[in-house]
């Protein structure tokens, strides 16, 4: 039995002696409990980060044949229609009498992104995969946003990149190619429909 030194409590003399010695505090007990609360801290917050870049849309899991391809962010999966119709010029063909269909060689470090606007899993792959055996870099795949394009589209932000956009829609079996800024996060982004065959 531990023997404490004598105190106030020792001199009662009126009945049994009451109350007890408070040992002495162990040595780094808060240093325990600081460190569990920073590990639940961070565990929160990495969990809340997730969360909300999911409930955003930053972060996307995207078709693909085997291995992982990196999905545009959640801006370059908008639908076309609003942008389009703002400053946008259609055209089934050359962009102007001088333009002609640019090849693959010619891409140089233009960006090009294939998205599924379709419900049919997997064409933004199949097409990815054509495109890249014609000779183009495809920098990305993934979906359009929306489900109910009936026309494959090419899309391109620069005047420059017209006659890119027209050979990357010549690889693909259409012509139909457009300037809009629907799209920022990529240089030429091809928006597949219900007529592409794949």
């Amino acid at each position: 039995m531990t023997r404490f030194p004598r105190d106030r409590f020792d001199d009662v003399t009126d009945g049994p002696r009451v109350g007890a010695h408070r040992g002495p505090a162990r040595r780094g007990g808060g240093w325990v409990v600081f460190a569990w609360a920073a590990l639940a801290t961070g565990v929160l917050v990495g969990v809340g980060v997730l969360v909300l870049a999911l409930a955003n849309g930053s972060v996307q899991f995207t078709e693909g044949s085997g291995g992982a391809t990196s999905a545009p962010s959640a801006s370059a999966t908008s639908t076309p229609t609003s942008s389009a119709s703002a400053g946008s010029e259609p055209s089934g063909g050359a962009s102007s009498p001088a333009a002609a269909a640019a090849s693959p060689t010619d891409q140089g470090a233009t960006t090009l992104v294939v998205l599924n606007g379709t419900s049919t899993t997997g064409l933004a792959a199949n097409a990815s995969t054509k495109l890249t055996g014609a000779g183009w870099k495809v920098t990305s795949t993934g979906d359009a946003g929306t489900t109910g394009s009936t026309q494959t589209i090419v899309y391109y932000q620069q005047e420059s990149q017209a006659a890119l956009a027209e050979g990357i829609a010549k690889s693909l079996g259409t012509s139909a190619v457009q300037r809009s800024s629907a799209f920022p996060n990529a240089d030429v982004s091809v928006v597949l429909g219900a007529d592409y065959a794949g």
